[in-house]
């Protein structure tokens, strides 16, 4: 069986009940942790602060986790914006945007102002009930009184699953609110338990994107822009079009090489499409309408922002600015290392980047933990509030956790999750900086590109003085353990865990190996020690026998940790 969703484009949401009241509201983040924004999430109407009791429905569950996306019905983002014309005020692009801003403000106030609505279409965890399919999952939900989604399909059918979407999509431009496709998933919990998960891709769901929305429009010029790595990317400057609600004035060209296989050039009509209903690119020229004297565009020989000479790295597509003075690259290379999913450094945004890079105040992003108050007062735009704010967040982010600190140097290839696999071998800068290649590759998920540029980055002379600096500014460069200091029992085994453990969910068994020494992997493979296994194990079971790989319960797996 079935169960197909409209996959609205608006804000992921978890909601916790506690004894029937609402006690938090989080956003997804980045799937471990995020943003609590209770005081706003109580000012949506269609979220109940109280799981009303009532005689014709369910009892309140002692603690339920309710998952579901707060979006913007189309008609109240219209109405909303009209209001703002009205009053000369700024108008909201689309109402995703829209919505997550309106989540996130700080002052309650101004989000019970903003017509937000909410459905909801899982459950995280419940107390008290027993719950063993999707469909039931959204029938319970109903029950209790949260808003679901009316446009969902229950079907033992394939065919008629596909049909269904096919059907919907030709509704797109009628439904009241934003979508970017449909999610089909298996109804059942047990079949979903027993197909896993990839990382953080369930094998037993799979989103369904409708195509890009496109338009047709002008370039205007071609440019490139210079990213925090010196990679130029080039983008068509455009003649404003509406694509989707969102008004589209440039377009990525992705790189060089693509340019020149597409022919796109200055002054052609082109056809432009919102990738995923978000990015704008450009598709192909007309070819119809093409300006007679109209000429090929050519990658640039010097960089647009300092003027050193561009070149190519290996075998590599991309084009690469590589004067390390380039000030494009340290203003983006700023606003990496103070973004969200970096050190987060709050009110930190690009414009103030801008500023002190062009003042002179940031020579490197080390720069940033050496600010000084009075120098920021001289500015334009810093008043005392302002400027005491910024530098208690920047002193705020030195206790970031090392992994975020990896992740935010930027090294290309390292991302949040490398960061925190590689962390997890090399607790500490010194050691990760004397790391070769083969040892970061003998950890799994490291292949040897990202490897090559961990070595490369700590072995330049720069990076390691800029370390050096990091390190007297006090910034966190090494991992910190939490609770109790365990006996290492477990060091250097690696585990699988697998099937419903009696006591323990995966996350507390996984923490449990990890506080002892050991590693836990999401799959099986000659390198896995042990199976941890639980009731109802899927096919890690049937991999870990073909190998011979030993199982162990959960009692096991203590008694092991304590040997």
């Amino acid at each position: 069986a079935f169960v197909i969703e409209p996959k609205i484009d608006g804000l992921a949401m978890a909601l916790t009940y506690e004894n029937g009241l609402l006690v938090r509201g989080a956003t997804r983040g980045n799937g471990v942790e995020g943003e609590n924004v209770t005081a706003n999430v109580r000012t949506v109407n269609s979220i109940p602060l109280r799981i009303p009791t009532r005689s014709d429905g369910p009892p309140a569950p002692a603690r339920i986790e309710v998952r579901g996306e707060v979006y913007m019905p189309i008609a109240d983002f219209n109405r909303f914006n009209q209001q703002q014309l009205d009053k000369g005020e700024k108008i909201y692009a689309n109402p995703r945007n829209f919505a997550a801003g309106s989540l996130r403000q700080l002052d309650s106030r101004i989000t019970a102002q903003r017509p937000l609505a909410f459905f909801a279409y899982a459950i995280g965890y419940v107390e008290g009930a027993e719950i063993g399919s999707q469909q039931q999952a959204l029938d319970y939900l109903k029950a209790l009184g949260f808003p679901v989604n009316p446009d969902i399909l229950h079907t033992t059918s394939f065919a008629a699953a596909i049909d269904f979407i096919h059907k919907w999509m030709e509704r797109r431009n009628d439904l009241p609110y934003d979508a970017d496709g449909a999610v089909v998933k298996i109804d059942s919990f047990a079949l979903q338990r027993e197909l896993g998960v990839v990382g953080n891709a369930p094998r037993w769901a799979i989103a369904y994107k409708f195509p890009a929305r496109e338009a047709t429009t002008k370039v205007l010029a071609i440019k490139g822009n210079v990213g925090r790595t010196g990679q130029i990317t080039p983008y068509a400057e455009l003649e404003p079009v509406n694509i989707g609600g969102v008004i589209v004035r440039n377009a990525s060209l992705h790189n060089y090489d693509d340019l020149a296989k597409k022919d796109i050039r200055e002054g052609d009509t082109v056809i432009i499409k919102r990738a995923g209903d978000v990015i704008p690119q450009v598709v192909k020229p007309i070819l119809d309408l093409r300006p007679a004297d109209s000429q090929p565009a050519q990658p640039p020989a010097v960089c647009p922002v300092c003027g050193q000479p561009t070149t190519r790295l290996g075998d590599d597509v991309a084009l690469f600015c590589i004067n390390a003075a380039c000030p494009a690259q340290l203003v983006r290379q700023v606003e990496y290392f103070v973004s969200r999913g970096a050190m987060d450094i709050e009110g930190f945004g690009i414009k103030i980047g801008e500023q002190l890079v062009a003042e002179g105040f940031i020579k490197d992003i080390a720069d940033i933990y050496f600010l000084q108050r009075d120098d920021l007062l001289k500015l334009e735009g810093f008043a005392e509030k302002k400027v005491d704010n910024l530098l208690g967040a920047i002193e705020a982010s030195k206790q970031q956790p090392f992994d975020r600190f990896l992740t935010a140097l930027g090294i290309r290839y390292v991302g949040n999750v490398v960061a925190g696999l590689v962390v997890s071998h090399f607790p500490a800068i010194d050691q990760l900086s004397r790391a070769t290649q083969e040892e970061l590759q003998a950890i799994e998920g490291v292949g040897p590109r990202i490897a090559e540029s961990l070595v490369a980055w700590f072995s330049g002379p720069a990076n390691q003085s800029l370390i050096d600096k990091f390190r007297r500014a006090g910034v966190t460069l090494q991992a910190r353990r939490t609770g109790p200091e365990q006996p290492q029992t477990l060091a250097g085994l690696t585990f699988v865990i697998t099937g419903t453990l009696p006591t323990w969910s995966r996350e507390q068994a996984q923490a449990f190996i990890e506080q002892h020494g050991g590693k836990v992997t999401g799959s099986v493979s000659k390198k896995t020690n042990y199976l941890v296994l639980g009731e109802n194990p899927g096919s890690k079971l049937t991999k870990a026998q073909s190998l011979g790989i030993p199982t162990l319960g959960e009692q096991e797996l203590q008694n092991l940790a304590q040997a």
